[in-house]
Order: C-alpha cells, then sequence, then structure tokens
C-alpha cells in the first residue's frame, strides 16, 4: 500500500476553477469505482491551499488513467501560485476516514 499526500496553492482567481475540476474527478471515480484507490480531497481555510490524499492499494495507481484527473492536471502549473508537492506518507492514525 503506498500513501501519497499532495499540496499546493492556487491563485485566488483560479481556486474556485480548481475546486470544480476536482469536483469532476470525484463524479467520474463515483461512477467508474475503481479498485485499489482510496482518495480525498480538501480545500483549506484560507480558500486557495490545497491537500489531497490519496491510498493506492496494489502496484498500479488507476488515478493517472481517470478522464476527469488527466483535465484536472492539463493546467494544473496555470492555476497554482505554488506547485503540488507529493510526499509519501503513512497512516499514523484514522478515525472514520477511508485512509487506513
Amino acid at each position: 500500500m503506498q500513501t501519497v499526500v499532495v499540496q499546493y496553492r492556487t491563485r485566488p482567481e483560479a481556486a474556485d476553477e480548481n475546486q470544480r475540476l476536482i469536483e469532476q474527478v470525484f463524479a467520474q471515480l463515483a461512477a467508474d469505482r475503481p479498485d485499489g484507490l482510496r482518495y480525498a480531497a480538501f480545500r483549506l481555510a484560507d480558500g486557495v491551499t490545497f491537500v489531497h490524499v490519496a491510498v493506492v492499494e496494489g502496484d498500479a495507481n488507476p488515478l493517472p488513467e481517470v478522464a476527469a484527473f488527466k483535465e484536472f492536471q492539463r493546467d494544473i502549473a496555470g492555476r497554482c501560485a505554488e506547485p503540488p508537492s507529493p510526499q509519501g506518507a503513512s497512516v499514523v492514525g484514522a478515525y472514520r476516514l477511508p485512509l487506513e
């Protein structure tokens, strides 16, 4: 199992568009229901910082193959004031979150 946490800041005028694109990713995930993936995204209280947490079970991460995720990534650099910073992580604990 691999856990990745990604944090970045969008430009203020791009934050709502970024959220809309993330919502489309979750809509497609809900429809396609790919196996081996647990995924959450958060918009922090400052309104421009986003945090994504992905837990991949197995060797293959299905997320890069999701069309809506490809669209989300297409112009991520243009929406960001601070680029995405992916980091490996390990779950220390979780309560009622589907991350364990």
